[in-house]
């Protein structure tokens, strides 16, 4: 039966001002928030999510979380990519899984430290570099969510490069990260002054460079000295950037 002009104007107008409120949400937010609202279109029903670690990650588990429990997106299950984002994940009504039972995640959703023109990253920040550098491997996109403070023109440039190391003689590092031009600060927690323990049960040395003019040459000399388990230089593997800013995001994709 045909609506009545009335109701027809009644409907429009609820629908103005659906996109009017859901615009005045979006234009409140800061850059991190926006950026994770707007990684929230790439999900669809039934995906397996690879779920990042850090506070703009974060944004993302609390959109995705809200999505998931209104109805909006089902049947989705989310990779965690350390214990903190887990946990949080299980609270806002995520359904978790493992990397070993879902391991071509659809899709990961991450932050990183830094980006550079070609979307190489610095990541780890968050201690979480080992586990989102195998589930972002393993996935089949990853999405990269930052505000505009975390792009860099050279790699190296803001944030100290961590490295994750094993425990047993650890302080043997320290020298070979110097003469590949680094500063070597072994990270702890605070106030207790003791070495920050990863979820893998490894240390991490921060690793400060004036810039880093070859990532991947750094990453493979890195990556051939027993002891290093992992680095947090991202090379190749971020699809696409999304860049918070004041009023809107910049999407930023990898030129293939």
């Amino acid at each position: 039966m045909p609506q009545s002009p009335s109701a027809f104007k009644s409907l429009l107008a609820t629908k103005l001002w659906l996109v009017a409120l859901k615009y005045l949400c979006f234009i409140g937010m800061n850059p991190k928030q926006r950026a994770a609202e707007a990684a929230l279109s790439y999900v669809k029903d039934g995906m397996v999510v690879g779920l990042g670690t850090g506070s703009t990650a974060d944004f993302f588990l609390e959109a995705l979380g809200t999505a998931i429990t209104s109805g909006k997106l089902r049947d989705i299950r989310g990779v965690p990519t350390s214990k903190y984002s887990e946990l949080r994940a299980q609270k806002l009504g995520i359904t978790t899984a493992t990397l070993a039972q879902c391991p071509s995640p659809d899709i990961t959703i991450d932050g990183a430290d830094e980006v550079d023109p070609n979307l190489e990253l610095i990541k780890g920040a968050g201690g979480a570099l080992l586990r989102e550098k195998m589930v972002a491997q393993n996935s089949r996109k990853l999405v990269i969510i930052v505000d505009s403070s975390k792009v860099v023109q050279k790699l190296g440039q803001r944030y100290a490069l961590p490295v994750e190391v094993a425990i047993f003689g650890y302080q043997v590092h320290e020298a070979f990260f110097r003469s590949l031009g680094a500063q070597p600060m072994l990270r702890v927690e605070k106030p207790s002054g003791h070495p920050f323990v990863t979820d893998n049960g490894n240390y991490i040395y921060d690793c400060r460079f004036t810039q880093i003019d070859q990532p991947h040459n750094v990453e493979s000399k890195m990556k051939s000295r027993a002891g290093i388990i992992e680095t947090g230089l991202f090379l190749g593997l971020a699809g696409e950037v999304l860049i918070g800013g004041e009023d809107k995001v910049l999407t930023l994709k990898r030129n293939l």
